[in-house]
């Protein structure tokens, strides 16, 4: 959409307000919104101001001036707001310099995507998160002084099958039996068929919706593939209305990794492929699993870097509580058709070239999806680039293989701390092409450590007090 299209559109539906949105640098959407007689055409052009320092991990307040240049082809008719009103994704610019700001997520993206074409190997990415997430009741929690507590409830969860509910009906799905069964245990069939339809008005093509494998109502939508800005951009769009659409039905959604003791927690499976002149590189019907040469060299570089990786796709304290073994998390770090054990899973669904894809297991959606897509992309095409062999695949199941053997498994990091320690060692292949820049990447870091495992690390935890308190 060009902005004489957008503002034709405006007229035709009588849109009173556009909503403004852009991307902070952990992840979550930020917005403004100015009354249709405020928004001129010329904002495409000179932008519009914003208080950068007030932005997490933006600014200092001695420099807080940033400007927001609207991308009229993100534009959309709002699937939330009461007011008709077009949203509309911006991209964040120096008011000075007047160029674009180096810790915009967005911006990064789009880098990521010129310098796949620069490189001469593809000329195209493709992308499809597998986005899971949990649907509950009522959530409190809090942390004081004197107290740090959390409470979660759903009408779904096993642990109410004894509750008094006037009446209590049942079909609670137990721990880890909650993958595919039909209403009445899947009670929220139609409140994710209303999320569905919701993502498709926006222009969101959606493939399938189900129950996910955890009690309490965990799900997944998953979205059909797109390149990297754009399905970053929808993976924004995904969370904005999965939560809004929950709250509107009395419901809360969360995308944190692992809310839940002892059941799956939720994760986002990355799909991704590279294309060439409409053709697809990772497809070889004599390769392994049909995978091409270029594939397993990509897979080299995700193996390479995985740990440095795991700061902007697992970037959360809470992201390590999913990654261990027994839940089908992927913390080993081998490749496999099929064997959803291996942290690099190939689909073998179809023989179909235009499906060939590597499924990269161990991100989760607290990730900045600009800066994780981007980062996946720049190990695979350091793995190009120097031919990075990853080695046999591995087709048992890991979590029975004797220990002398699990032994010799890399793993994925066992915490935040140690993946930020990694991507401190390892970033040379994110500066490539001026994609990441230091100041972006020290920003990240520094932020991480000081605002969440330090955070984190200083306080008491509950169930300290259950094994020490009487020591």
């Amino acid at each position: 959409m060009t902005p004489s299209e957008l503002f034709a559109l405006i007229k035709e539906k009588n849109i009173e307000f556009v909503d403004l949105k852009f991307n902070d640098l952990p992840g979550l959407w930020q917005h403004f919104s100015l009354p249709i007689s405020e928004f001129e055409e010329n904002i495409f052009k000179e932008g519009i101001g914003f208080d950068g320092s007030s932005i997490r991990g933006f600014q200092e307040i001695h420099e807080s001036d940033m400007i927001l240049i609207p991308d009229a082809k993100t534009a959309v008719i709002d699937p939330v707001c009461k007011f008709p009103t077009v949203s509309i994704i911006c991209d964040i610019y120096d008011p000075i310099s007047k160029l674009p700001y180096t810790r915009d997520p967005r911006y990064v993206a789009r880098k990521a995507e010129e310098y796949l074409k620069s490189t001469g190997i593809a000329d195209t990415s493709y992308w499809g998160p597998e986005m899971e997430f949990f649907i509950f009741d009522d959530i409190r929690f809090g942390q004081n002084t004197n107290c740090g507590f959390y409470y979660i409830d759903s009408i779904e969860g096993d642990w109410n099958t004894g509750r008094r509910e006037n009446p209590n009906l049942g079909y609670k799905a137990r721990y880890k039996e909650g993958y595919f069964p039909v209403p009445p245990h899947d009670s929220q069939q139609d409140l994710r068929s209303e999320m569905v339809r919701t993502l498709i008005d926006t222009g969101i093509q959606v493939e399938v919706h189900h129950h996910e494998v955890a009690t309490g109502g965990q799900a997944e939508i998953d979205m059909r593939f797109d390149r990297l800005v754009c399905m970053a951009d929808k993976c924004l769009m995904y969370k904005y209305i999965v939560k809004n659409v929950a709250k509107k039905n009395g419901k809360v959604a969360t995308f944190m990794p692992k809310p839940l003791f002892q059941d799956n927690g939720s994760g986002m499976h990355t799909h991704q492929s590279l294309w060439k002149d409409g053709v697809n590189l990772f497809f070889d019907k004599d390769g392994y699993a049909m995978l091409s040469e270029t594939a397993r060299y990509y897979i080299g570089g995700l193996l390479k870097h995985a740990s440095a990786l795991m700061a902007f796709c697992a970037p959360t304290t809470n992201s390590y509580k999913r990654l261990v073994p027994g839940y089908e998390a992927p913390v080993n770090m081998v490749y496999s058709m099929r064997n959803r054990s291996a942290a690099i899973r190939i689909p073998v669904y179809s023989d179909n070239p235009k499906t060939k894809r590597i499924e990269f297991r161990p991100p989760d959606n607290t990730s900045n999806p600009y800066l994780a897509f981007s980062a996946l992309l720049m190990a695979g095409l350091d793995g190009i680039q120097n031919k990075i062999d990853p080695g046999a695949p591995l087709q048992q199941n890991i979590y029975e293989l004797p220990p002398e053997e699990l032994a010799k498994i890399k793993q994925v990091p066992g915490s935040l701390e140690e993946a930020l320690d990694a991507l401190e060692q390892d970033h040379e292949f994110l500066l490539r092409g001026g994609v990441f820049t230091p100041d972006l990447i020290d920003t990240w870091i520094r932020y991480k450590r000081e605002r969440e495992i330090d955070a984190v690390r200083l306080r008491p935890h509950p169930y300290e007090f259950y094994l020490y308190f009487d020591l």
